[in-house]
């Protein structure tokens, strides 16, 4: 049984064995993955079902009159259930890419390339559309039967079935993403209308949503249904610095040269016991390792980056030992000095090394400040800004005032109404010229006049002096008071 043609483009013309120059741009065979079943199979799946419920479900979720999670461009403001965040709330999105990048580093350290063979949304969707072409297609060998086979109407019937059904997920997958930015319901009341299949009267997705409904969909199609290896290969830079996370210590997808080599075909009948005698090891070169590998690479050359670390050739490969008698592992996880060292079983004191240790202070000392800080956040934003066209002036009874604004953000869901105070000079008092009642999740300039008498003001000198500010949120009968303070500062003219 022969392998795949599809092997790793060069990165520059090259000469093949008799010397003539092979193309940089020469096309390469389709990789037709063979479907597998295993332990790590299982896993794969089970993270597609739950990435996708995550992804395709949230945005239906309703929560306080609102989807659950919201992206709110037009108004400035992010919705994540109880959450309400602002554009002055950017150091959590900074903190989200801080905690992103650890967890990475920290998971390449210990096991390679987990979230690219399990988690990657290339992965996924590359998963979901090969489960696709299987189902209507057939199995490996059927789907390089119908490639060789001429165009008739049985060939077109499945491929057109095939295409229809991915730009079905390619599209749904468009409409779901624009869904956090635009009320789902809304955008599909709006989609709906636009095919005419609502009433009188509904309007269209506008221009934005429509092509990033499209934008995304087909991207996911071309992506997921034509690009797949390449994606990972080419286009994705993680392939390329992963070496600067790996170490001999790394658990990587190995083949066991030692017990493997040298390879060949033998009777089913023939003894794990008697593989020796015979100049054989437990590889029987039946190429399937390389049949269910996405990338279409072979494993047993040993680490390459091509791999992404989805374990499809563990799973075939045990199945073939499992049929011949012989003891699994022969492609397993493993390190380089396990492997070196002739360790038939990872010796977990090699993953727990002080890099990974590091790693994983740094990430759990990160994690607790970023849950801190969102759970102590305060439930309102405050900035103070001068009057700059007034800065001191002398009003009734001698009286000095300044004239501030202050830009109060309601971080609630709920009406609040909020009370101003100063201090820091003796008897500075705050004038508010109306009562400060926000809406939910509001944010609104509030002009705030604040007076010093002239005997304090006499005390205090000609210039700026400090002043405190506190926004004092009124108890209702959800919610206890709380207060906000922030600095400024009071001129007194000469």
């Amino acid at each position: 049984m022969s392998r795949p043609a599809s092997r790793v483009i060069p990165i520059a013309p090259v000469s093949d064995d008799t010397g003539e120059m092979v193309s940089l741009y020469a096309k390469q065979a389709t990789i037709h993955a063979r479907s597998v079943h295993g332990w790590f199979a299982a896993w794969r799946w089970a993270l597609v079902w739950l990435t996708q419920l995550v992804f395709y479900g949230l945005p239906w979720l309703p929560w306080n009159g609102r989807p659950a999670v919201l992206f709110d461009l037009g108004a400035r403001r992010f919705y994540i259930f109880d959450l309400v965040l602002y554009p002055q709330d950017f150091i959590y999105l900074t903190g989200l890419l801080i905690l992103s990048a650890y967890g990475l580093f920290l998971f390449t350290a210990v096991a390679g390339r987990l979230w690219c063979g399990y988690a990657c949304p290339q992965t996924v969707y590359t998963e979901i559309f090969m489960w696709v072409e299987h189902h209507i297609e057939g199995d490996r060998q059927a789907r390089l039967k119908l490639d060789a086979a001429p165009w008739g109407a049985a060939k077109l019937a499945r491929r057109s079935a095939k295409h229809a059904v991915w730009l079905a997920i390619g599209l749904w997958t468009g409409f779901t993403f624009v869904g956090y930015f635009t009320p789902i319901r809304e955008l599909g009341g709006e989609v709906l209308a636009l095919i005419g299949l609502a009433g009188p009267g509904s309007a269209g997705p506008g221009p934005w949503e429509a092509f990033w409904v499209l934008f995304y969909g087909f991207a996911t199609y071309g992506n997921a249904g034509f690009m797949r290896e390449q994606v990972c290969k080419y286009m994705c830079p993680y392939a390329r610095f992963q070496s600067a996370m790996f170490d001999h210590d790394t658990l990587i997808i190995s083949y066991d040269g030692g017990r493997g080599e040298p390879r060949g075909s033998r009777p089913r009948s023939l003894a794990h016991d008697a593989l020796a005698a015979q100049g054989k090891g437990d590889c029987i070169d039946c190429t399937l390792c390389v049949q269910v590998c996405p990338t279409g690479i072979d494993i047993r050359e040993g680490l390459q980056y091509e791999c992404i670390g989805c374990a499809a050739c563990i799973d075939v490969c045990n199945g073939v030992m499992d049929k011949m008698a012989y003891p699994r592992g022969l492609i397993r996880y493993a390190t380089q000095n396990g492997l070196a060292a002739g360790q038939s079983r990872l010796d977990w004191r090699r993953v727990f090394r002080p890099r990974v240790l590091v790693y994983g202070v740094i990430l759990l000392l990160i994690s607790v400040g970023f849950v801190t800080s969102l759970v102590l956040r305060s439930p309102m934003r405050v900035d103070v800004v001068r009057d700059r066209g007034t800065l001191a002036r002398l009003v009734d009874e001698g009286r000095i005032e300044n004239v501030y604004r202050l830009q109060i953000m309601n971080a609630t869901e709920s009406e609040q109404r909020y009370r101003v105070v100063v201090s820091g000079i003796a008897g500075a008092q705050a004038q508010v010229r109306d009562e400060v009642r926000l809406a939910p999740a509001e944010s609104r300039w509030v002009p705030v006049a604040v007076q010093v008498p002239p005997q304090s003001a006499a005390a205090l000198g000609p210039g700026a002096h400090p002043l405190r500010f506190e926004i004092i949120r009124e108890a209702d009968g959800m919610q206890p008071a709380a207060s906000v303070s922030e600095k400024s500062t009071f001129v007194v003219p000469r």
